[in-house]
């Protein structure tokens, strides 16, 4: 599934290519795609003529913000993507909305397991009443409530691994499997640590672990290591330079260990057993 730096990655995209945009038109291939409203004509005649003004991220989630003030969002789950395109480009297999726009521009939604989801959300309308997931995230780790602070009051008392606790979006929205495994790497954290058990200096490692380790993937175009491509089709570059993610048996970079892969609450771990206590 994309994560925080993938979904940044395709923000900043969208921001370049459609800001300033007018909705023409649009076609609805599938129509589970379009979660909100239920009626795919309804959503059309919603936004056609009105313009993209702005694209925002809150976790996973893309928002755009469009002229009269009512919102597209959209999660693009497992193998969610966009494509900016020309009408006449030959359809993509699994497309499964087609955005239009003037001078004959298109915006497609591609989705190989279907799982991804679209919302219209109409002026006046609080955006997490109809794409509720919003209110069940944390803080944004990239923002300035992500402190030492925050991430200590949050340990205390969990007795969960410190993997299982850094993918839950309530705490830290937009964290994944790549890069909780990345971070807690960089802050030498085994990830079957309890929370509860972190000493005031680990967090503090862990806390810059996280920010550096996103910064770094989305200055990477983030990672490519299924489906993932930017809005222009372009592969992200982190995962050549991933610490533990995927690298199972390869070793170590920092002692030359091979690195070893566990199930963790049902999601594949990568550490160092010799670097990470």
């Amino acid at each position: 599934m994309p994560e925080l730096p993938e979904v940044e990655t395709v923000r900043r995209g969208l921001e370049q290519i459609s800001v300033g945009q007018v909705f023409t038109g649009a076609e609805i291939l599938l129509s589970k795609t379009l979660a909100a409203p239920g009626d795919a004509d309804y959503f059309l005649g919603a936004i056609k003529g009105l313009k993209i003004q702005a694209w925002q991220r809150r976790g996973k989630y893309l928002l755009g913000i469009l002229s009269d003030r009512s919102h597209l969002g959209v999660h693009l789950r497992m193998t969610g993507k966009f494509l900016w395109t020309t009408r006449d480009t030959a359809l993509q297999k699994h497309t499964r909305v087609r955005l239009f726009f003037e001078g004959d521009r298109e915006l497609r939604f591609v989705d190989t397991r279907t799982f991804g989801r679209m919302w219209w959300v109409p002026a006046g309308t609080a955006v997490e009443t109809v794409i509720t997931g919003l209110t069940r995230l944390g803080v944004e780790p990239l923002s300035p409530d992500f402190t030492v602070a925050y991430l200590r009051d949050r340990c205390k008392n969990r007795q969960r691994p410190m993997k299982t606790f850094l993918l839950d979006q309530a705490i830290i929205a937009g964290l994944g499997n790549i890069y909780a495994d990345e971070s807690l790497f960089k802050a030498r954290i085994l990830p079957t640590r309890k929370a509860s058990n972190l000493k005031s200096k680990e967090i503090k490692l862990l806390h810059e672990a996280i920010i550096e380790i996103l910064e770094t993937s989305i200055a990477q175009g983030g990672t490519t290591f299924s489906d993932f491509v930017s809005t222009t089709g372009t592969n992200g570059n982190y995962g050549g330079m991933a610490l533990t993610y995927g690298r199972t048996g390869e070793p170590c970079r920092m002692c030359g260990a091979p690195i070893e892969r566990i199930k963790l609450g049902g999601r594949s771990t990568h550490f160092c057993s010799n670097c990470q206590v």
